[in-house]
């Protein structure tokens, strides 16, 4: 009998997680959904020991969660998800009375979920061998799959008694019987044995693995060999499905070369001439007014973005507006000018960036680090840098994070200036930002 804490415990994500699958239905425009996902969820065990649950706890959470992302990726659009239960290196190495309940668990599951896969046009698929699975549950499973397999509008690829190596040494043996000739085999044809041979998008775009744990373990591993990977710090029955918007929106930021030159043309700056411009106008000290100062902007933003003299005017007009009306703390007037900036900025670069989210995470980045003069206390506001650049410059979180601490560290150190705290630190200050100029460059030019 499940105790009312423990049901508390357990309950709480579940319905959080359908209320945020709701809620977070829409993306912004430009984003680029991945066809396919997916999700290795690990951390089930160590997420019901920090709350003093069993291991069986941990599971039974852990799949009440992976329906609940597989219904918010479903309403997002996401064509074919892939979720890994059991590994063929460990299933068989745990307790009996666990091995016990996750086969009872993944049985029910398959009942409960069948009937909402079908009525939702979800073909459910098996990856991994059919050799040592219970009797029953394979029997479940071809049931399953005979009933979907005419489903055309989503894939569940459920991968259990799985490994990466084993499907290709599975594929390899069923080629070799077939009697193909040595010169006949190439990538196309060993895709036809893979396990995902008959699938519209057989190619993981995106895989997230959750608990902090950065190896993909070999999922996928033949098919995998340009998917993007995602990190996640929450153990699985924590995760949400914000959290795999979240993933999503990051996915969505990284350019994807497949090999290829994706070089950005007009990103063509200097470092030190970027980073000497904008110390330049740092110095002036309070936002003026006068033309003298647009005039420095303005030739900042001509190196920066590479734009014309004219535009450049244009651009810096309503950039130094959104400063002055930020400095006197009028925040939704600046928010305005700044609009106006970015919108003049994306039409010139033909960046995918949204005007609106650029110009309120930079608004939220201007009030959390303006005036700041300690390191110790810029968390927030490094992390609003990161979504900023990300957004901005359509990269990961994870390529902008060390740009974003160097941007809020130069920051920093022109904040000490202007508070009268000595000249040495407008050396710092334009140390980092040559490095942040730099470090940019790297990840977008």
């Amino acid at each position: 009998m499940i105790s009312t804490a423990k049901m508390r415990v357990l309950g709480t994500w579940v319905c959080y997680n359908f209320f945020m699958a709701k809620i977070l239905a829409s993306f912004p425009p430009g984003t680029k959904l991945p066809d396919h996902i997916v999700i290795i969820p690990d951390g089930n065990r160590r997420w019901a020991r920090a709350r003093g649950l069993t291991p069986m706890d941990g599971h039974a959470q852990g799949l009440k969660t992976m329906i609940a992302t597989l219904k918010a990726a479903r309403e997002w659009g996401i064509h074919t998800a892939t979720v890994w239960g059991l590994s063929t290196e460990n299933w068989l190495e745990r307790p009996e009375r666990e091995v016990n309940f996750l086969m009872k668990i993944i049985s029910k599951t398959i009942d409960d979920y069948l009937k909402e896969a079908d009525r939702d046009g979800v073909r459910l698929v098996h990856l991994g061998r059919k050799d040592r699975l219970p009797k029953a549950i394979l029997d479940k499973i071809r049931i399953a799959e005979e009933k979907t397999k005419d489903n055309k509008k989503y894939v569940l690829n459920i991968a259990l008694d799985y490994g990466g190596q084993n499907e290709i040494i599975r594929a390899v043996k069923k080629l070799v019987e077939s009697g193909v000739k040595a010169s006949e085999v190439d990538e196309k044809l060993l895709d036809s044995f893979m396990d995902t041979h008959d699938q519209p998008y057989p190619y993981p775009d995106l895989i997230i693995r959750t608990s902090g744990e950065q190896r993909t373990s070999g999922i996928l591993l033949w098919q995998s060999h340009y998917a993007e990977t995602y990190w996640e710090n929450e153990h699985f029955p924590s995760f949400t499905p914000e959290r795999l918007r979240l993933a999503i929106l990051d996915y969505s930021r990284r350019r994807r070369r497949f090999g290829g030159n994706d070089a950005v043309e007009h990103l063509t700056f200097k470092p030190e001439v970027t980073a000497r411009l904008e110390l330049a106008w740092w110095r002036l000290a309070k936002v003026p007014e006068g033309t003298r100062f647009r005039d420095f902007v303005a030739s900042y933003l001509r190196e920066q973005y590479g734009l014309s003299k004219e535009l450049a005017k244009d651009a810096a007009k309503h950039m130094v507006m959104a400063m002055v009306e930020g400095d006197k703390k009028q925040w939704e007037k600046a928010k305005k000018s700044l609009k106006r900036f970015y919108k003049i900025i994306k039409d010139h670069l033909k960046l995918a960036f949204e005007p609106e989210i650029v110009t309120s995470l930079k608004i939220k980045m201007w009030q959390e680090v303006g005036g700041r003069e300690d390191t110790a206390k810029t968390v927030d506001a490094e992390e609003t840098a990161t979504n900023l650049l990300a957004e901005e410059y359509r990269i990961s979180t994870f390529q902008a994070k060390k740009v974003a601490h160097l941007r809020v560290l130069a920051e920093i150190e022109r904040n000490k200036a202007l508070a009268g705290m000595g000249e040495d630190h407008w050396t710092r200050a334009s140390e980092y930002l040559q490095k942040y100029y730099k470090a940019l460059k790297e990840r977008v030019a």
